[in-house]
């Protein structure tokens, strides 16, 4: 499998099963309904297990344009970085397009354009710009850092082992997601974001694009950070 057709695919899963178990929860009618935040957390950490156990062996899944950056501002090689953030923000769109044709009858059974935007990507419980972008900054600088130290050479789990990153991910939810839904991953919130916005969902509403730049910069410079910091303590 070519590293392309690798991210496209993990980033897929990724979003099919992120994205859906965020429609089971929120959308009206389905047989999750209302079954929480610690559903949706597990559901994320597995889609994330499944993401990264699916693409490693050809694009050491990255799955996240975060994690992309960082690596190549670890190793210096920049060549591959537009091929797999491109595959991930197309795979991103395309697993949010599946979510929305599962569970296309309860977007209709939904009246609320708040919860089907939900499905899609993130939004702030306390809308606050600073605090926002701290949130995922930091959420991001956790995620990174503990991608890094897993795939140090010395690390005896290997490179990007897919359950050790899916635990961090479940933590990171659990512990630092209730701020802004813990996009963590700028394609995981963009492609999605864009397929809301073309898809023709009755009574969607907006798209949120006057929030939607901090989903997209703040892992970055999380990203950024961690990798400035594993660098000189490593």
């Amino acid at each position: 499998m070519s590293p392309f057709i690798a991210e496209f695919t993990g980033t897929a899963l990724l979003i099919l099963l992120g994205n859906g178990v965020v429609a089971n929860v929120v959308l009206h009618k389905t047989k999750g309904h209302g079954s929480g935040w610690i559903v949706i957390t597990f559901g994320w950490a597995m889609a994330v297990f499944v993401g990264v156990y699916s693409s490693a062996s050809s694009s050491d899944a990255h799955i996240n344009p975060a994690v992309t950056v960082a690596l190549a501002l670890k190793t210096g090689i920049w060549t591959h970085v537009p091929l797999y953030i491109t595959a991930q923000l197309l795979g991103a769109m395309f697993g949010s397009l599946l979510v929305w044709l599962c569970y296309r009858q309860h977007f209709d059974a939904t009246e609320n354009s708040d919860l089907k935007l939900a499905v899609f990507c993130t939004a702030p419980a306390i809308r606050h710009t600073l605090h926002n972008f701290i949130s995922e900054m930091i959420g991001t600088f956790v995620l990174i850092l503990g991608v890094l130290f897993l795939s140090a050479p010395e690390s005896k789990l290997g490179s990007l082992d897919a359950l050790p990153v899916a635990l961090l991910v479940l933590a990171i939810g659990l512990s630092l997601g209730g701020t802004t839904g813990y996009a963590i991953n700028p394609a995981r919130d963009l492609g999605p974001r864009l397929m809301h916005f073309i898809l023709p969902i009755k009574n969607k509403g907006h798209s949120d694009w006057g929030y939607s730049w901090i989903p997209v910069v703040a892992p970055v410079v999380g990203a950024a950070l961690a990798t400035a910091v594993y660098m000189i303590i490593v």
